[in-house]
C-alpha cells in the first residue's frame, strides 16, 4: 500500500524565500508521526504545502492519492475533504454552539442532509468524549473541550490524515496528555497523525517517529533519540 503522505526532493517556498529545501519524507496509513523545530523552522509551511496552501512545482509530492505537483485548483477542496486541520488557537466560531460549529463545516464542504448531518455530528462528539456538550458556546468550554471539538470538527468529513498544529500548545500536561491519547486513539483506526509540536517532554512521555526540521532540512530521527527522560509518574501509550 502506498504511503498517505510522500514526499521526494521536493522544495517548499514562501513567496520567493526557500524555506525547506529537498524534502523526502513519508507517513504510512495509521503512524502517529512529530514534528518539531525551532518557531519559524518551517513546520507550518510543510504542513500548508500538504494541504495546498502553498504550491510544489517540482519533485515528487503525494498527500491522500493526490499529486501535489499535479493538483488543479478544483481539486483543491476534494483534497482536503481527505485532511483534518487542528490548530493550536482551536479556531471555533465564537457565536456558534458546539453542534453549529461542526455542521457549519459540514454544510461547507457538501453536506446537505439534515439528518445525516446531527447523527454525524453526534457520532464525532462521543468519539471525542464530548457527547453532553454539543448545545454549549466555545466560552463554557474548557481548553482541552475546545481542542477536542476542534479535533471532532478535524473528524467530521472521516478523513485519512490528521495535520495537527501545536495542539497542545495552550494546555496544561494533563489536559495535553488527555488530546495525545485522543490523537493516538485516532491514529489507531488507520489514519495517519501529523502533529507540530515544541514540547520535548510530551514526546519523551508518549515516544513515536520524528521529523525534525533544522537549518531547511527535515530529517527523520530514530525514537530512541527521544525515549527516556520523562517524569517517573508520567504515564506512556497504552499496550
Amino acid at each position: 500500500m502506498a504511503p498517505l503522505i510522500q514526499f521526494e526532493n521536493v522544495d517548499i517556498f514562501q513567496r520567493e524565500s526557500l524555506v525547506l529545501k529537498n524534502v523526502s519524507i513519508s507517513i504510512s496509513n495509521g503512524e502517529f508521526v512529530y514534528l518539531i523545530g525551532k518557531t519559524g523552522s518551517g513546520k507550518s509551511s510543510l504542513m500548508k504545502t500538504m494541504y495546498a496552501e502553498l504550491p510544489v512545482n517540482e519533485g515528487l509530492a503525494f498527500v491522500a492519492g493526490y499529486s501535489l505537483v499535479e493538483l488543479k485548483k478544483r481539486e483543491v477542496p476534494m483534497l482536503r475533504r481527505k485532511l483534518g486541520i487542528v490548530f493550536q488557537d482551536f479556531q471555533l466560531l465564537t457565536d456558534r454552539t458546539v453542534d453549529e460549529n461542526l455542521l457549519f463545516v459540514m454544510k461547507s464542504t457538501g453536506w446537505d442532509d439534515k439528518v445525516k448531518m446531527q447523527a454525524r455530528c453526534d457520532e464525532v462528539l462521543q468519539s471525542v468524549g464530548l457527547s453532553t456538550k454539543g448545545h454549549k458556546m466555545p466560552h463554557q468550554l474548557s481548553g482541552g473541550e475546545q481542542q477536542r471539538v476542534a479535533i471532532a470538527r478535524a473528524l467530521v468529513n472521516n478523513p485519512e490524515i490528521i495535520l495537527a498544529d501545536e495542539p497542545t500548545g495552550n494546555l496544561d500536561p494533563e489536559t495535553s496528555a488527555g488530546i495525545m491519547y485522543l490523537l493516538r486513539d485516532i491514529s489507531l483506526t488507520g489514519r495517519s497523525v501529523l502533529m507540530a509540536t515544541h514540547n520535548y517532554n510530551l514526546i519523551k512521555r508518549f515516544p513515536s517517529r520524528v521529523f525534525r526540521i533544522e537549518d531547511g532540512v527535515v530529517y527523520d530521527d530514530p525514537i530512541e533519540s527521544y525515549e527516556g527522560g520523562a517524569d517517573e509518574s508520567s504515564a506512556a501509550w497504552p499496550v
